[in-house]
């Protein structure tokens, strides 16, 4: 495998605009020209997808606001294997759920202590901010290797993503077999408002406009033909080809989320540090990909405005623009993209975006991709709020590739091949090696294969064709045989 060079040092405000210190602002010129070819051509099918968006948000908006949190579809553990049908469709409606009980709560208190433990035997270990440690630039702690490879933690993944389908019979990709991808952890400590984010989206910024980004496998191509109600956020062979990361960025995710989530290791409910979801998927999508299409013919452009009247808000004060400006709002190249009031008032997101109902340790919380989600601004609870950043991530050829670097990291203990570079974990106290991934997977092979540390098993009875030929490509890029 070829070697990649590390990115440059940093911690999680370098992923984002506003921990960084920067604000939303016009890109460089290319961007209106992109914008204008993006939709040549479809000008008034555009706007009338657009106007027929504003209006069925508004009936979204209304149920969002009378169920808030209620809108997040829950289900037990012992009950993935026999899933109700009203759980799966609301999650897919939602784009975000709760499996309860993935891992026994005093499993999950036992990580914790590790944590902690492992946190104090190496007072140099990075984190945000460095004064008041929220976030923790770690990825090789004892205790987030256990729960990667903890059997029942891949088994609600794949559970996860078997929510998704794939128009391409052919396509290589298997949402029977995640992979695993090494996040960071939080600790956040009551009093906390530092680490506020706000509403924004991973998975690239201007990326998601961008012919050689997400326009590399169409993934939006019904919203850019002005489809938009046709668009399927669960269609999986277009995001094969997407590239998240055209720049680079600290902390920007290269590697196939289909779902990103958290382990919980605390008790925490809304306003004690934990997060918030939009849960009007397809809509809001729809929404912040052709927001930055449009402009107010009148109204407040006060960067403080919160609150918008209807005649701000109707269809009618509404227009395409002519020329197209390179605005593209709350994306900046490198940087995950931040929404807000201001730059999307039709998402009323002081309304729409609804805390996740309490968590107890061993929950693991996911939400689609795509989704718009945030933490609270302020840590307003008593005890900390605690979780393990872990992603539901299908297997396919270009999640192996990212798998063979990772591995490395791993080995290396240096930093997972997204984040800020440097040295890392190498000289932590206690790092665990491969003898502690396999303990973790307790005498099963699929957290060593998650991991890239075994083979996959491509004579393994049940496979279809196409996943034989996935396993196959995969075991090469992993270097298992040539």
């Amino acid at each position: 495998m070829a070697t990649h060079a590390q990115k440059r040092e940093g911690d999680i405000s370098d992923a984002f605009a506003s921990l960084s210190g920067l604000t939303p602002e016009p890109l460089e010129p290319r961007f209106a020209t992109l914008k204008s070819e993006l939709i040549g051509g479809k000008e008034n099918v555009i706007q009338e997808s657009f106007f027929r968006l504003l209006e069925a948000l508004r009936e979204e908006i209304a149920t969002v606001k009378i169920l808030k949190s209620k809108a997040i579809p829950e289900i037990d553990f012992k009950d993935i294997k026999d899933a109700s049908t009203k759980f799966s469709s609301e999650y897919k409606r939602r784009g975000a759920a709760i499996i309860r009980n993935v891992i026994p709560p005093v499993e999950a208190m036992e990580m914790k202590e590790e944590l902690r433990e492992y946190i104090a035997a190496n007072p140099q270990t990075k984190a945000f901010p460095s004064d008041n440690p929220q976030v923790y630039e770690l990825y090789w702690s004892p205790a987030q290797i256990r729960a990667r490879s903890h059997p029942y933690l891949l088994a609600a993944q794949r559970f996860l993503l078997s929510h998704w389908h794939s128009q391409d019979p052919q396509a290589l990709v298997s949402t029977a077999h995640p992979t695993i991808y090494a996040d960071r952890l939080r600790i956040r400590t009551p009093g906390d408002n530092i680490f506020a984010l706000g509403p924004h989206v991973d998975g690239g910024g201007p990326e998601r406009w961008e012919p050689e980004g997400y326009g590399n496998a169409k993934v939006y191509e019904s919203i850019w033909q002005g489809r938009w109600e046709d668009h399927d956020p669960w269609e999986i062979s277009s995001r094969l080809a997407v590239k998240s990361d055209l720049y680079r960025g600290v902390g920007a995710c290269s590697m196939f989320r289909a779902a990103q989530g958290w382990l919980s290791l605390s008790t925490t409910k809304a306003h004690e540090g934990t997060l918030l979801v939009n849960p009007m998927l397809k809509h809001a999508t729809a929404y912040y990909l052709l927001r930055p299409f449009f402009s107010a013919k009148k109204g407040p452009m006060s960067p403080k405005t919160d609150t918008f009247d209807e005649s701000f808000l109707s269809p009618d004060n509404w227009v395409l623009d002519c020329p197209q400006t390179s605005w593209l709002q709350g994306a900046l190249p490198g940087k995950g993209q931040e929404l807000s009031d201001m730059l999307h008032p039709h998402l009323e997101l002081n309304s729409t975006m609804v805390h996740i109902p309490e968590v107890r340790p061993g929950d693991y919380v996911a939400w689609h991709c795509d989704q718009i989600h945030a933490v609270d601004q302020k840590h307003e609870g008593t005890t900390d709020s605690s979780v393990l950043y872990i992603p539901a991530c299908p297997l396919t050829a270009h999640n192996a590739e990212f798998l063979a670097r990772q591995r490395q990291a791993f080995l290396e203990g240096l930093p997972c091949p997204d984040f800020g570079g440097g040295i890392g974990e190498t000289n932590h106290v206690g790092r665990p090696g491969i003898e502690e991934i396999e303990k973790a997977s307790q005498g099963r092979d699929a957290g060593m294969v998650a991991f890239g540390l075994q083979e996959f098993h491509s004579s393994a009875v049940g496979l279809s064709d196409t996943q034989r030929e996935l396993f196959d490509r995969a075991n090469k890029i992993l270097d298992f045989y040539d």
